[in-house]
């Protein structure tokens, strides 16, 4: 099942993604994909829902917007340096365990919005991401259990600044978590869907030009791996994101290093997962 919200900013509406690609309304339904929906099997309960009453479901335009696929999320985990040339192209060592960081959530915004370069910014970079969303309460999980905790996949653009990140003295949270650094979707895949998330290729153009050309098969820290490592530091919540890093290609390692620019356009995709479009411009007050 891929699950959509629509709408306005802020004002988004539950949806399906149906087998031959139409949007449908499920606000019917009665809930929006949140903490709630994924802890009290929200997935299996829409199905259930969507069988009883697949004839009096609406369709979508497919030129409405779409919005990020969840609702509330508490928290995004970003693990670094998780594929070896990146790590290599960053300068950095090949890490022995998770390199964990936060992305604030105030940075989720939809597939397709802009991507705000922000002020001051110099070096506002791009990264594609394969992002794990969790479906239960997940708390020193074994990993050979670890894959049960999983809900689905999303799309994630994981954008940083660099000079905020590397150059500022302090954690990468304040070169992560800018406005609109954290487009999500197009869609959240549910788990049964993506046979294999550990051979999935994912990549990333820049005004059309390719730049990254990764598969999740290089991954050094695999999702289960991932899920049972964080949840030894943390509690993890239904709907919360880890996102699992990306490949070689971004602006950083690039010689000379590319950044972006307002009017560029950043175009991206996962397998199975969709593809989103982001215009970069200008902060403004």
């Amino acid at each position: 099942m891929k699950l959509i919200r629509f709408g306005e900013t802020g004002n988004e509406t539950p949806g399906i993604i149906t087998e031959d690609g139409k949007r449908m309304d499920v606000s019917g339904f009665g809930e929006d994909y949140d903490q709630h929906f994924f802890e009290t099997n929200g997935i299996e309960r829409l199905r259930v829902w969507l069988e009883a009453n697949k004839n009096d479901i609406s369709s979508v335009s497919d030129k409405t917007r779409l919005g990020p696929p969840l609702k509330g999320t508490s928290k995004i985990v970003c693990v670094g340096l998780n594929y070896a040339k990146h790590a290599a192209e960053s300068g950095m060592a090949v890490p022995n365990e998770p390199v964990l960081f936060f992305k604030a959530t105030t940075a989720i915004v939809g597939p397709n919005d802009d991507v705000i370069i922000p002020m001051d910014s110099k070096k506002t970079d791009w990264e594609v991401e394969l992002a794990v969303v969790i479906g239960k309460r997940a708390s020193y999980v074994e990993e050979k259990d670890a894959m049960g905790f999983v809900a689905g996949y999303m799309l994630h653009n994981d954008y940083s600044e660099r000079e905020f990140q590397l150059e500022h003295e302090g954690q990468w949270v304040k070169g992560k978590s800018c406005d609109t650094f954290a487009p999500l979707g197009p869609w959240m895949v549910t788990k049964e869907e993506i046979s294999n998330p550990h051979s999935l290729r994912l990549w990333l153009r820049v005004n059309g030009e390719l730049l990254q050309d990764g598969n999740t098969s290089d991954l050094i820290f695999s999702i289960p791996k991932l899920v049972s490592y964080i949840s030894r530091y943390m509690t993890l919540l239904p709907g919360d994101i880890i996102s699992t890093g990306t490949p070689f290609g971004v602006g950083l390692g690039l010689n000379p290093p590319r950044f972006l620019k307002p009017g560029d356009m950043v175009e991206l995709g996962i397998d199975g997962l969709g593809t989103s479009r982001q215009t970069a411009k200008a902060f403004s007050k």
